[in-house]
């Protein structure tokens, strides 16, 4: 296991310690939560705990399934006590860019639904000013191209069609992502996030903001919890 991993299962079981027993749980999407499902199943099978959990991806509901979590559907889950997720960028703020991945609606849907919201993190997701990730954007897959040109007068950079292959990216909710390059540009997220969710076909935006209460931050120095003073945690 490289460097990096080592970094990532460090994280993704330090956010664990969040977990009391009887939670419901949102199990993010990525390669760092990973850890933290992982985690949580060994809490349940191990320790004993009554946990249940809703996935945001078929994914994760692949991974939590073969690890003997019990699962709740999206739509069959009331209000949750915490859900772990990633990121592919955090600022000071604890606003986030997320979508690197493609589960970015289910991902803020089950976010929205949570008492809290722990990201699990290496060093490098940590920016000043979100946007050097490209942006993602979940869009109707019958009108991706009239909303590439709308966005296109909000983003300064490219927006382009996310591939897989030689055919688009589809979503698990048979939706396309347009990937917005920024830079890192996007110092006033939250107005950025309304002005593209107002524009016809948009489903989803990667931005998440005042919706994280703490990232678990994983460097070669150890692991930094990073928590909001106003936060929820």
């Amino acid at each position: 296991m490289g460097d990096v991993e080592i970094l990532k299962e460090l994280a993704g079981i330090a956010a664990c310690r969040f977990i009391k027993d009887g939670m419901a749980l949102g199990l993010g999407t990525g390669s760092t939560v990973r850890y933290s499902i992982i985690e949580i199943a060994r809490l349940i099978s191990e320790e004993g705990m009554d946990l249940i959990g809703v996935p945001t991806s078929e994914d994760t509901r692949s991974l939590s399934e073969e690890l003997g979590i019990p699962l709740l559907k999206i739509e069959d889950a009331g209000t949750l006590d915490l859900t772990i997720d990633g990121a592919d960028e955090f600022d000071c703020n604890f606003d986030l860019i997320k979508g690197g991945g493609g589960a970015l609606t289910r991902e803020k849907i089950v976010a929205l639904k949570s008492k809290s919201m722990v990201v699990v993190a290496d060093y490098t997701k940590k920016v000043e000013v979100l946007g050097a990730f490209d942006l993602p954007v979940e869009v109707d897959s019958d009108l991706w191209e009239a909303v590439r040109e709308d966005i296109s007068r909000i983003c300064p950079g490219q927006v382009n069609l996310r591939m897989k292959g030689s055919k688009p990216f589809e979503t698990d909710n048979q939706g396309f992502i347009l990937d917005c390059r920024f830079g890192p540009t996007i110092s006033d997220p939250k107005s950025l996030e309304i002005a593209i969710s107002d524009t016809p076909g948009v489903i989803e935006v990667g931005l998440f903001v005042g919706i994280c209460d703490a990232v678990i931050m994983a460097s070669n120095d150890g692991i930094e919890e990073l928590i909001k003073s106003e936060g929820r945690i």
